[in-house]
């Protein structure tokens, strides 16, 4: 296996030195902060990463304040209490994007976070007691539990929430495969995903980066980035 010291540095060459690197890395996670994130803002999150997937990001983010209105500005214990006519109608409702799917997706979900909640205070709470070294665990209940959080959706939320997490973009996971960890291109099955939680595991344990770190510094070591760029494939 290729030592992580080396993917480091490898970064480090092509982004222009060590500075620039450390220029690029996102902040430290903080679990304090994940802990006192509102139910209201997490099930925000959760939604606009779920029309987000498919979808120009930019279009969301321009039609987001017509969000905060339509779902009652994601209170789980108000849209518990909607009646059938209140999401009817979110499908013709020009504040938003009317995906059906999608739509409903958020009832499923305040659901999911208010039970969470019950069990642990917050979800937040939650959120920040689970242990980073078993991500693969956390997400597999977050798309077990919660609707239309699978995949890279529940991945995304994990990390625009403030999770201390690794993603798994096509330059994060060529640079695994090129470090010499034996999963598939398109890493999906329970193997694959128990062997890269082990790597991760293993490179926090050497280095003592958070996982966000790790996982950007991946993707900055391969594909196409270059010096002085700041775009980085892994978001």
């Amino acid at each position: 296996m290729t030592s992580f010291q080396a993917i480091r540095k490898r970064a480090a060459d092509r982004k222009g030195g060590e500075a620039a690197l450390g220029a690029l890395l996102p902040d430290v996670p903080d679990n304090e902060r994940l802990a006192a994130i509102p139910d209201d803002r997490i099930l925000a999150e959760m939604t606009k990463r779920i029309f987000c997937s498919g979808f120009n990001w930019d279009l969301i983010q321009i039609k987001w304040p017509g969000f905060e209105d339509a779902f009652l500005g994601f209170q789980p214990e108000k849209l518990l209490r909607q009646p059938p006519e209140f999401w009817d109608a979110r499908v013709s409702d020009k504040r938003i994007v009317r995906n059906g799917q999608k739509i409903m997706s958020v009832a499923a979900n305040a659901q999911f976070v208010a039970d969470i909640a019950a069990e642990h205070g917050s979800f937040g709470r939650f959120l920040a007691d689970w242990p980073t070294d078993d991500q693969i665990g956390l997400l597999h209940l977050i798309g077990k539990r919660g609707s239309r959080l699978g995949g890279n959706t529940g991945r995304y939320f994990l990390r625009f929430i403030g999770k201390d997490s690794f993603m798994l973009s096509r330059d994060v996971v060529a640079c695994l495969r090129d470090a010499g960890l034996e999963i598939a291109e398109s890493p999906s099955s329970k193997r694959d995903m128990g062997r890269i939680q082990a790597l991760f595991n293993q490179w926090h344990q050497e280095t003592k980066l958070p996982y966000t770190h790790l996982s950007r510094i991946c993707a900055m070591s391969i594909g196409e980035n270059y010096m002085g760029d700041s775009h980085v494939e892994e978001d």
